[in-house]
């Protein structure tokens, strides 16, 4: 007689985030509703990108810019639009950044406000949609500088080191939906099931591994770069005496380049050009896309520096869209990058 086979403990992250709750003493529930504003966000945009090429109103680009003087893609606004609209007026924030707006986006009058804070890359990696190339959303939240202040929320209580995010995390819409998260005490995946409507934790305790084989860089720019970085590369790309040279990966998506380096380690490079006078100390976002990607890395056993080896987490953002350089990855990688590094 055949067993009946064991069925697996589905999780959901609605139910995973109220499990963690339960363990902060004095916790509101605020920050899980918070968070299931995002994920219903995430799903109508996860909807969207799964039917982009069977629409023109979605695919291609506008005849708009955003703040950085980028085109933005019709997907871009799309996104943009509907997690602003789930988020500013989900009573749990007191103030909302966009990477595509110039100013902070305030809460409406006669909505709550909360005490915490969210800046969102709505759609990382956009100009790869119209070649069906994973893409995603990054986002970062902090508790406000005065957690029992009912006034509005400023552009000073985004403008925090980000080592004291209470959460950060990345949606990746790819051949599945996935979202990777940390509130503190390490990472969790969450794969979107189609068929129920809900994330369910499908990748517990993600651990990046010590070292890997990948790495990832835009290496049509390498004359550009520092000799510290060009003699890294020169490093890892050598057979001298034996040495197995490191594979290339670059998508040109910081969410899927990542996400790949997570699962199979590696390391992502985002050096700055030198002799480039648009973006001198580099392109990323510190506040959109750096600091939540090194809050995950570093939660995931991993670490994320500048090029001169500055610790991601430890600086301070003096405005909404500072830009800053990014080496990123597994622990063993990043430390043999930072012996390049001048003392």
């Amino acid at each position: 007689m055949n067993a009946t086979p064991k069925q697996k403990k589905l999780i959901s992250l609605s139910q995973f985030i109220l499990e963690e709750q339960l363990k902060i003493p004095h916790a509101s529930g605020e920050f899980t509703a918070l968070l299931s504003h995002l994920v219903y966000a995430a799903k109508i945009v996860g909807r969207e990108v799964r039917k982009a090429g069977l629409l023109d109103d979605i695919l291609g680009a506008t005849e708009d810019t955003n703040v950085q003087g980028e085109t933005q893609m019709k997907l871009d606004q799309y996104a943009d639009n509907a997690f602003n609209q789930s988020l500013k007026i989900c009573g749990h924030l007191c103030v909302l950044a966009s990477e595509e707006h110039e100013a902070i986006i305030p809460i409406p009058s006669g909505y709550n406000i909360g005490k915490y804070t969210m800046a969102i890359d709505p759609l990382d990696g956009s100009s790869n949609i119209d070649t069906n190339v994973s893409i995603g959303t990054i986002f970062s939240i902090h508790q406000r500088l005065e957690p029992n202040s009912k006034e509005p929320g400023t552009e000073k209580d985004l403008l925090q080191k980000g080592h004291l995010q209470r959460c950060a995390g990345y949606i990746i819409y790819g051949s599945s939906t996935m979202l990777v998260l940390s509130t503190g005490k390490g990472v969790s995946g969450f794969t979107l099931d189609p068929s129920v409507g809900e994330f369910l934790l499908s990748h517990p305790n993600m651990q990046m591994p010590e070292s890997g084989d990948i790495y990832s860089a835009n290496e049509g720019n390498a004359s550009y770069w520092s000799q510290e970085v060009q003699a890294y590369l020169q490093k890892i790309k050598s057979i001298e005496g034996g040495r197995k040279p490191k594979t290339a990966r670059y998508i040109g998506s910081l969410v899927a380049d990542f996400h790949r380096n997570l699962l199979k380690g590696g390391i992502f490079l985002y050096p700055n050009d030198t002799k480039s006078s648009k973006y001198p100390n580099g392109k990323l976002r510190l506040l959109y896309e750096a600091a939540p990607m090194a809050y995950i890395a570093e939660q995931a056993g991993g670490m994320a520096v500048t090029v001169k080896g500055e610790r991601i987490l430890d600086l301070t953002p003096k405005e909404l869209h500072e830009r800053t350089t990014l080496i990123i990855g597994s622990k063993r990688e990043v430390e043999e990058f930072l012996t390049f590094v001048p003392k």
